[in-house]
C-alpha cells in the first residue's frame, strides 16, 4: 500500500513539473506572446513556445522573425485593448490560456474583432522589422522606384514598407489549411471566419498606407517630389477596424446541423468585412463560465453620452463616487545652477466606478 501511495505521489510530483516546465503549450495560442514579459520567446525557442506544429516547423525555419512575432502580438492586444477601454467589453486577457478567454471561440463580433487585429499586428510589426533592416530575408519595397514623372510634378522613389512579405509571412503563421474562405450554401465553418477575418486585418495594413513625399527644387520651391507609400501608424489601423467591427455581418455557422433557409439565401460577403455567427452578450454582469468579466468596479464618466457613460457602461445599475486625492510637482522652475524646485501641489477629483 505504501509503494502505491509512494507512486502516485511521483506521478503528481512529475505531472507539476512538465506543466512547469511546459506551460501553455498545448492549451493557448501564439496570442499568448502578446501577453508575456519581453525577452521570453528568445529564451524559450520555438520548441517550447504555445504554437502549433505548422507553426513551430516555420518558427524553426525562420527564427530570426519570432522578435516580430512576439512584437505583432503586443501591439495587437494593445491596440484591441485601446480600442475598446471605453466599451463593456474591454477586451481583457488572461496570462492563463486562453489569453482571450471565451471570446477567442465565442463567434461573436469581438472574435471577428481578434482575429482581424492579431493578424494585423502580425503584418505591421514584420513588415516594420523589413523596413528597417533588420532582416537578411526582406527589406523595404523598391518595385515602385523610377515609376517615371506623374502629371503632378512627383515620381516614385525611395523605398516603400514591404507589406507583401510580412502579408505572406501572416497567412502562412496564422492561417489553417483551408484556403477557400468564399461564401458556400451551407455558410462558413469555424476555421474559415477565423481565416476570413484574418485577412480582413490583413488587408486593413495595405487599405490604410499613405503616400509619403520628399520636396526637391531651388529653394524649397518643391518643383518635384520624391514619393514612397508607408504604412499607417497602428492606432490608425484599430480605427479602421473598429469601424468594420461596427458593421460586421452575420453568417450561417455550417458546422451547426440545422440552418435556416433565409440563411442559405444571403448575398455574399464583401472581402472587406468582418463575420460572426453568434450575437455578444451585454458583457453587464460576470459570467465565469464564460469568461465574462462582468463592469462591476470599471470606472465611468457621469458626463458623458456616450459609450462609457455611467448610464451605459454599469448597465442601470448606478454608480458609486469617490473622492480621490492627486499629487504632482507642479510649477517648476530652474535654479542656477543647476538643479530644478518644484511646488508640491494636490488636488481633489471625483471618481465614479460602477456597482
Amino acid at each position: 500500500m505504501e509503494t502505491r501511495s509512494c507512486g502516485v505521489r511521483r506521478m503528481c510530483t512529475l505531472s507539476l513539473l512538465l506543466v512547469s516546465v511546459c506551460p501553455l503549450c498545448c492549451r493557448s495560442s501564439w496570442m499568448w506572446l502578446g501577453v508575456t514579459s519581453t525577452g521570453v520567446p528568445e529564451k524559450q525557442g520555438c520548441a517550447n513556445l504555445p504554437l502549433s506544429h505548422k507553426q513551430r516547423e516555420l518558427c524553426r525555419k525562420k527564427p530570426f522573425l519570432l522578435p516580430s512575432i512576439q512584437d505583432g502580438a503586443r501591439l495587437a492586444v494593445s491596440e484591441c485593448q485601446s480600442q475598446f477601454r471605453h466599451e463593456r467589453w474591454n477586451c481583457s486577457t488572461s496570462e492563463r490560456p486562453p489569453v482571450f478567454g471565451h471570446e477567442l471561440t465565442s463567434g461573436t463580433k469581438e472574435t471577428a474583432f481578434i482575429y482581424g487585429v492579431m493578424a494585423a499586428g502580425l503584418v505591421h510589426a514584420v513588415t516594420r522589422s523589413c523596413s528597417q533592416g533588420n532582416m537578411t530575408e526582406c527589406g523595404c519595397d523598391a518595385q515602385l522606384q523610377d515609376g517615371g514623372l506623374s502629371t503632378d510634378g512627383w515620381h516614385w522613389g525611395g523605398c516603400s514598407d514591404h507589406i507583401q512579405y510580412g502579408t505572406w509571412f501572416s497567412r502562412r503563421f496564422i492561417d489553417n489549411a483551408a484556403k477557400n474562405t468564399s461564401m458556400t450554401r451551407g455558410g462558413y465553418t469555424p476555421s474559415m471566419m477565423n481565416q476570413h477575418n484574418s485577412e480582413v486585418g490583413r488587408q486593413a495594413i495595405e487599405q490604410t498606407m499613405s503616400t509619403d513625399c520628399r520636396c526637391h527644387g531651388v529653394s524649397g520651391s518643391c518643383a518635384v517630389k520624391t514619393c514612397w507609400k508607408t504604412m499607417a501608424p497602428f492606432e490608425r489601423v484599430g480605427v479602421y477596424l473598429k469601424e468594420h467591427y461596427e458593421n460586421s455581418v452575420q453568417v450561417s455557422d455550417r458546422s451547426r446541423r440545422k440552418t435556416r433557409r433565409k440563411d442559405q439565401q444571403r448575398p455574399p460577403v464583401d472581402k472587406q468585412q468582418l463575420i460572426f455567427f453568434n450575437k455578444s452578450p451585454n458583457y453587464c454582469l460576470e459570467d465565469r463560465r464564460r469568461g465574462v468579466a462582468g463592469t462591476r468596479g470599471r470606472r465611468c464618466n457621469r458626463t458623458s453620452t456616450g459609450s462609457d457613460s455611467c448610464n451605459l457602461l454599469c448597465c442601470g445599475r448606478g454608480y458609486n463616487t469617490h473622492v480621490v486625492r492627486h499629487v504632482q510637482r507642479c510649477e517648476c522652475k530652474f535654479v542656477w545652477c543647476c538643479y530644478v524646485r518644484c511646488k508640491r501641489c494636490e488636488s481633489m477629483n471625483d471618481m465614479h466606478t460602477c456597482k
